[in-house]
């Protein structure tokens, strides 16, 4: 496998979180530990700091489901010739069972406009285009990860090719589902997203997509047993 660089970007943590990684410092490549301006921030350090062809952006306590996940998103950029590149992701408990599955399924431009977004843990992007066409904008602090999903695909015309397999293993929870103040604002932030990108006919993806996540509880017994074969608990 080509070389894999860890980048690990904390926030100042008080707690034992750099007691923690003190037991991992030999296999991280790059280090960081300051107050930052939220998650999005942070991600902004990581990608400056990174000098890999490919980026990858993990949250605390999201994990990729098995050790094959990154020679599988290596293997099909390479054979593609995609700039991005996203798969399917399941939300767990703290037991490591599956809440929801979310099957992200085939890209088409029209989706966006019915809601529809890539996971964004799963989401790998080529180094050189966040440097063609900026970073997380922090202008949007639950939504910049649908925003720069939505510049780079529908507004830029990125090339992208969807993994048919769970890549990332995802904690319930987040910023933008904790509170209904946080969803609502999410929303706003959706349709704040169109608008900043100059695109038409997103008047209707803030309403839809809370609406595409009901499939993804219903699914969940489909995904338990489609996890079977990459399920390393």
């Amino acid at each position: 496998m080509q070389h894999l660089e860890s980048i690990v970007i904390d926030g100042g943590s008080s707690d034992e979180t750099i007691d923690v990684l003190d037991d991992y410092r030999e296999q991280i490549d790059v280090f960081v530990s300051e107050p930052d301006g939220g998650a999005y921030d942070a991600m902004n350090k990581g990608i400056v700091r990174a000098s890999g062809d490919v980026v990858g952006i993990l949250n605390a306590d999201d994990y990729y489901s098995d050790p094959s996940v990154l020679r599988d998103v290596l293997d099909r950029l390479v054979e593609s010739g995609a700039d991005t590149c996203y798969g399917d992701l399941v939300y767990v408990n703290r037991n490591d069972d599956v809440i929801r599955y979310w099957q992200s399924g085939p890209y088409r431009p029209i989706r966006f406009h019915l809601g529809w977004i890539p996971p964004h843990p799963t989401f790998f992007v080529k180094r050189s285009l966040y440097e063609r066409y900026g970073t997380y904008d922090l202008d949007l602090p639950i939504s910049a990860d649908y925003e720069l999903m939505l510049r780079l695909l529908l507004n830029r015309g990125v090339s992208t090719t969807y993994i048919d397999r769970v890549l990332v293993r995802m904690a319930v929870g987040g910023q933008s589902n904790e509170s209904l103040s946080n969803i609502i604002q999410g929303n706003r932030e959706v349709f704040r997203a169109w608008k900043k990108n100059g695109l038409r006919g997103g008047y209707l993806a803030p309403f839809f997509k809370p609406l595409r996540k009901l499939p993804q509880f219903v699914g969940t017994r489909l995904g338990s047993m489609k996890l079977n074969d990459f399920d390393v608990s």
